[in-house]
């Protein structure tokens, strides 16, 4: 582990945890979907990336001189939209707010500052459902929980045109950071064969579409995934974790 890397709780023993929440970190809650992107990437790619979000945020926080610690990710979310497709394992969203507003309820009890939810899934009803589950937890009385979304200003600008342009499932954007987080993972050989696919799918979704392929993405990705490279994706993994500090830190300083 590198200096600034921030640990991860699930690989502690209790009285590692015990000594660490002693200080009162940050919490870094991945969220992410089991759910199909493409025939080149695997069906846990939000949880990869929701994971190297929260682990680049809390490197950053840690050069600030912020104690972090990143969470066990949540992998099972709302995930409808990728559902056509074999192995997508959604959560109905009444299920999943009340599931996340329990566990956002009893994270003060464990002595964190605050709690940033680091969310790598971008469909609608999930990103709904995550924030009606901060409107309704009362964790929010006494410990503040953070939700940048990546999908507005300032951030979107900073995130390339494939993803400005609403084409950013499983494409450059994705593939590019499973590259830098996880490049075991990528199926090669079918990535070489994908044609690019320029379908904005949020307004596909908002238009009426049900799923990824009604939406036109008949093979479960959107955008161009062979123009992906390691070094794009450590550059958004880097834009990622600066949104993840900046948002803790700008709340922080308004509860001090």
């Amino acid at each position: 582990m590198a200096s600034n890397d921030p640990p991860i709780l699930e690989h502690l023993t209790w009285t590692e945890a015990r000594d660490l929440l002693a200080l009162r970190p940050v919490g870094l809650l991945p969220i992410g979907a089991i759910e199909a992107h493409g025939p080149h990437l695997p069906l846990n790619s939000d949880v990869i990336i929701a994971t190297g979000m929260a682990k680049r945020g809390g490197a950053e926080l840690r050069k600030r001189g912020v104690t972090a610690v990143v969470l066990p990710p949540v992998a099972y979310s709302v995930s409808f939209a990728g559902s056509c497709f074999p192995g997508t394992i959604p959560v109905g969203s009444v299920a999943f707010t009340a599931w996340l507003t329990e566990l956002l309820d009893y994270l003060p009890t464990q002595g964190f500052r605050a709690i940033c939810i680091c969310n790598a899934h971008l469909e609608p009803a999930h990103v709904d459902a995550v924030r009606t589950a901060i409107d309704s937890s009362s964790a929010e009385v006494s410990m503040p929980i953070v939700f940048p979304d990546q999908r507005v200003e300032p951030w979107a600008a900073t995130l390339g045109e494939e993803f400005n342009r609403g084409s950013r499932h499983a494409g450059m954007y994705e593939t590019s950071i499973l590259m830098a987080e996880a490049p075991g993972s990528i199926r090669r050989t079918s990535l070489e064969e994908l044609e690019p696919v320029w379908i904005d799918l949020p307004e596909a979704l908002r238009q009426g579409a049900r799923d990824f392929s009604e939406a036109g993405g008949t093979l479960g990705y959107f955008g161009d995934p062979r123009a992906a490279t390691s070094e794009y994706g450590n550059e958004l993994l880097d834009l990622l974790g600066k949104m993840i500090c900046e948002s803790v830190l700008e709340v922080l300083a308004r509860r001090s």
